[in-house]
This record gives C-alpha cells, structure tokens and sequence, in this order.
C-alpha cells in the first residue's frame, strides 16, 4: 500500500532553514507528480510546492517563491522541501502529498497524504 513519511520539521527561529523529507513506498514514485501542503491553524490547506514526476518542472505559489525548494530523489523514491528565511506564517503542519496519475498540481488532485509534520517558526 501506499505510504508517505515526513520527517525533519521541529522548531525554527525566524529568518532560519528546515529541511523536510518524504520517504515514498508502495507505488512507482517516478510516475507521479508530488506535492507538499500545509496547514496552518484556521486556515485552508496550501499547497507550497509541487514537482514533476521525473523532476523537470517545479511549482510555487508567491508566498514561497524564492524561499522554499522542492526535490526529489527517484532512486531513493524520496522527496523533500528545502525552506530558507522562514517566516512565522510558515508556521504549520507540512504534509508530503502524491497526486492522482496525470493530473495537473493542486490539493483536490492529491490522492495520498502523508502524517505530517509540525513546523513551527518563533522566536
């Protein structure tokens, strides 16, 4: 069966990095785009970035851009999120998200969520 496991979040100083990760098992990960969704308290799920299956194409809403990188690793069926000068409305539950096969990026075409994992940004 599928499985989606984060791990790396924790508790970060505004201005700080945090590397998440997402170990994939149970489908063929390279055939499938992959996202990464928040949520914070009281507010909707957002989508923060998405990456195609074979890595060539990445997408970031503007609250993000230029802050957070999406990767992934298909020999090792992994993908993570490299988040730099966090803010502390980034604070959220960060879930590793596997979409539907061929659909385009959002979170009504995720088929698969991950647990989660804590993401908090104070001082």
């Amino acid at each position: 069966q599928v499985q989606l496991v984060e791990s790396g979040g924790g508790l970060v100083q505004p201005g700080g990095s945090l590397r998440l990760s997402c170990a994939a098992s149970g489908f063929t990960f390279n055939a499938y785009r992959m996202s990464w969704v928040r949520r914070a308290p009281g507010k909707e799920r957002e989508l923060v970035a998405g990456i195609t299956g074979a890595g060539e194409s990445t997408n970031y809403p503007e609250s993000v851009k230029g802050r957070f990188t999406i990767s992934r690793d298909n020999a090792k069926n992994t993908l993570y999120l490299q988040m730099n000068n966090l803010k502390p409305e980034d604070t959220a539950v960060y879930y590793c998200a596997k979409n539907r096969f061929g659909t385009p990026f959002g979170v009504r075409h995720v088929e698969y969520w991950g647990q989660g994992t804590q993401v908090t940004v104070s001082s």
